[in-house]
């Protein structure tokens, strides 16, 4: 070592290289788990075109969706449907068609002692339904009284406040200190809105109710019954509903301006163009060639709920009949989640900042005694 300018100089034959240490085993990765993607774009250094880097060997990253869902199988999950249109639409037997179990509101009618609801009413009844070792909290609202009336005007009212009432009782349970580990979960997250199938346009109730509700909620349209129009007739509806719909500014779920990417909007602009789905529910089984199909026996031959014939020994697959697949597909096996995060995220947020901003925070508004018209068949 040598002493320059008032420096140390070091030389080379003087530098004690380090200790070479064996670099610590690579665990293996658990026999069951696949073969992890490679690392794409890796650079030098280990870094790639997006800052991420290459691993050396397994971690268990891509373990995380098998924790999730062990633990929603665990937990379970709500959701919670709202039926709305006037009587007589078969609202309760779709909703019984769609999950194939008896879950819509016990009484499903009026008796002949019994009279219309003078004003809108709303009753939901809960049921825990399982597949697959999934379990799922099934609430159904039923607005029974909803456009039976000689004067309907805002008859939308008790609906929408129901709604804010959820969105208001959430919010209460999100802002305590000491809040609950899993907040109860009774806000409306789909709308099935029934129009009446008249062949002819849309009434102004439909019009109304939908341009007021779509605000707070996810409003589903389906055109009931469809069984009473002609394949023509009911192409000719739908598209007279969609331009009519759009005319009025009435936005329905998915909304174009939530699709998150080009995947999303390539699947939800084939959704949007057969909506509004023609749809038949029929919740009692029949006997037809050896098979047990859910149906309806009509007149001049069975109509399947996903199939038709004019023949009751001939039966086609033909969506242009009925939608009712399309409609489950949808909601159950497609956006059931999506509908949940719409909820949270677009509505509740939407309500939640309007109440915090207003008067300067939180201060409670009347609520009706939703308990007492909840039943719970848990």
């Amino acid at each position: 070592m040598a002493f320059y300018r008032g420096h140390y100089r070091t030389y080379m034959s003087e530098i004690v290289p380090p200790e070479v240490r064996p670099k610590p085993a690579v665990p293996a990765k658990p026999p069951h788990v696949g073969q992890p993607p490679s690392s794409q774009g890796s650079g030098v250094g280990g870094q790639g075109s997006g800052g991420g880097s290459a691993l050396l060997g397994y971690i268990g990253i891509d373990t995380i969706i098998e924790q999730m869902r062990k633990k929603t199988m665990k937990t379970g999950f709500d959701f919670n449907i709202m039926i709305v249109g006037p009587g007589g639409l078969g609202k309760s037997t779709l909703v019984n068609t769609l999950f194939k179990s008896q879950v819509s509101r016990k009484s499903t009618g009026w008796s002949r002692d019994e009279k219309i609801p003078k004003t809108v009413e709303i009753k939901s009844v809960s049921h825990v339904i399982e597949e697959g070792g999934v379990k799922m909290k099934l609430t159904v609202i039923d607005t029974p009284g909803f456009g039976d009336q000689i004067n309907n005007e805002n008859c939308w009212e008790p609906i929408s406040k129901y709604i804010n009432e959820q969105y208001e009782k959430f919010l209460k349970e999100e802002v305590n200190i000491a809040r609950k580990k899993r907040i109860p979960d009774t806000r409306v997250h789909c709308c099935l809105y029934f129009i009446s199938p008249t062949g002819h346009s849309l009434r102004q109730l439909d019009i109304e109710f939908m341009k007021h509700l779509s605000r707070v909620v996810n409003i589903i349209p389906v055109i009931a019954k469809a069984d009473t129009l002609t394949p023509e007739e009911k192409i000719e509806f739908k598209q007279r509903v969609r331009k009519e719909l759009e005319m009025c500014g009435v936005e329905f779920y998915p909304q174009k301006e939530f699709d998150e990417d080009m995947e999303d909007k390539s699947d939800n602009d084939k959704i949007r163009e057969a909506m509004p789905f023609a749809v038949v529910g029929s919740d009692k089984e029949y006997q037809v060639n050896g098979k047990r199909v859910l149906g309806r026996k009509t007149p001049w031959g069975w109509l399947k709920v996903r199939f038709f014939s004019h023949h009751s020994s001939i039966f086609i697959e033909n969506p242009n009949h009925c939608e009712f697949a399309q409609l489950r597909d949808f909601l159950i096996r497609s956006h059931l989640q999506d509908l949940k995060e719409v909820t949270h995220n677009i509505h509740y947020e939407t309500y939640r900042a309007k109440r915090l901003n207003d008067n300067g925070g939180l201060h409670p508004i009347p609520t009706s005694a939703a308990n007492d018209t909840q039943e719970s068949n848990l």
